[in-house]
């Protein structure tokens, strides 16, 4: 859908928009928390606002919210003379914006980044609507840095990024971690012959590198498997993209499990020792909730190089490995493969510290504490 809302029965409760995407980095963590509070308060509705050129046009017409596409653009740094776009399409979209919010006017926004979330915060602060912001990065985007200070509440996927944001005397800070579907756990060895591999012994290596997949990462690790290094009690799950796939799809084996995609990735944590992956917020959380320990290997186009500060800050916290891009090299894997495995006491650390990081009820916690701020407007 596209341009205008979803129709879906309207409840008698409060409505809560959801605004933010771009990327699924942005999306995906307001689904869960919209999820939540509706567990929570059945007789609230969510519906979400997202761009029709973000991720959300196709992502948000495959769930159940009611939604609305809008006309936005981000800010063209480099191509500046294409802001002539930014500036009309905001223009159209706020007109918009307003015709839905006067339809039901929401009891509270909820934003979660990307420039999908910047109009709809404009416009919650000239109408004194509350919001609250959730913030996935260890260094918060543009729009949360400067929507935090008249924000009621900010939800930290990363406490440490508190001190980038200038809050306002009446916002809070909450460390809550980042909101993901809380881990389902499963027996190691039936996760392990879900994929095919030996049911104990040795060790599982999970490697993604997001939805789209990573070619650097994809590159040195068909370079590792192609040199034979692999020892033979390594194990691999491996996503590789789909745009890929086929390029990295003949190097499966007994002790390799080759996809594009990996959904839902239970099966693949359950499995895992030891991951490769991407520093993004989401991953990582993910990670630190089943406690896998990562070899991080930060993608260098993120937006203010947020994934390599990602990446500094886990390894800072001892639960994880930072590899920058252009260090990344099958050598570089297989020697810190085999270190990592021939000291157990050093994996089980960073397990450790990766656990210490998790928050896998972020979602509730988050949900419980919007519907409170409802519920206070209301009695005013």
């Amino acid at each position: 859908m596209t341009g205008s809302a979803s129709k879906k029965p309207e409840p008698s409760g409060p409505r809560v928009f959801f605004a933010g995407g771009g990327t699924g980095g942005h999306l995906y963590p307001g689904l869960a928390i919209a999820r939540a509070l509706k567990q929570l308060r059945p007789d609230v509705e969510p519906f979400f606002i997202g761009a029709r050129r973000g991720i959300e046009r196709d992502i948000l017409p495959t769930t159940e919210f009611p939604h609305v596409l809008l006309d936005l653009h981000p800010l063209y740094r480099t191509k500046v003379w294409n802001n002539w776009r930014t500036v009309k399409g905001g223009i159209g979209a706020w007109r918009q914006l307003a015709h839905v919010a006067a339809e039901r006017m929401p009891a509270a926004i909820v934003g979660t980044g990307g420039y999908a979330s910047g109009l709809a915060l404009a416009y919650a602060a000239a109408h004194r609507l509350p919001y609250v912001l959730q913030e996935q990065n260890s260094y918060p985007g543009l729009t949360m840095r400067f929507f935090a200070r008249w924000a009621r509440e900010v939800y930290l996927g990363y406490p440490e990024a508190a001190r980038y944001l200038s809050n306002g005397r009446g916002t809070e800070l909450v460390d809550s971690g980042n909101p993901i579907e809380p881990p389902e756990r499963l027996p190691r060895t039936a996760a392990r012959r879900a994929w095919g591999l030996p049911s104990d012994g040795g060790h599982v290596l999970l490697v993604f590198g997001g939805s789209q997949g990573s070619r650097a990462i994809n590159a040195a690790v068909a370079e590792w498997l192609r040199s034979g290094r692999r020892p033979r009690d390594v194990y691999v799950i491996w996503a590789t993209g789909k745009g890929t796939y086929e390029e990295f799809a003949s190097l499966a084996t007994d002790g390799v499990a080759v996809r594009p995609y990996i959904a839902p990735m239970r099966d693949a944590y359950a499995a895992s020792d030891i991951a490769v992956a991407r520093a993004g917020a989401m991953g990582t959380a993910e990670m630190a909730a089943w406690g896998i320990p990562a070899i991080l290997v930060p993608l260098p186009t993120a937006a203010a190089d947020h994934q390599a500060v990602n990446a500094r800050t886990l390894a800072a916290a001892g639960a994880a490995i930072h590899i920058s891009q252009t260090e990344f090299t099958a050598t570089r894997l297989d020697e810190t493969l085999r270190d990592l495995l021939g000291r157990p006491t050093e994996l089980a650390r960073l397990a450790q510290g990766a656990a210490a990081r998790a928050r896998p009820n972020a979602a509730a916690e988050i949900a419980r504490r919007i519907a409170a701020i409802i519920d206070r407007d209301k009695g005013r």
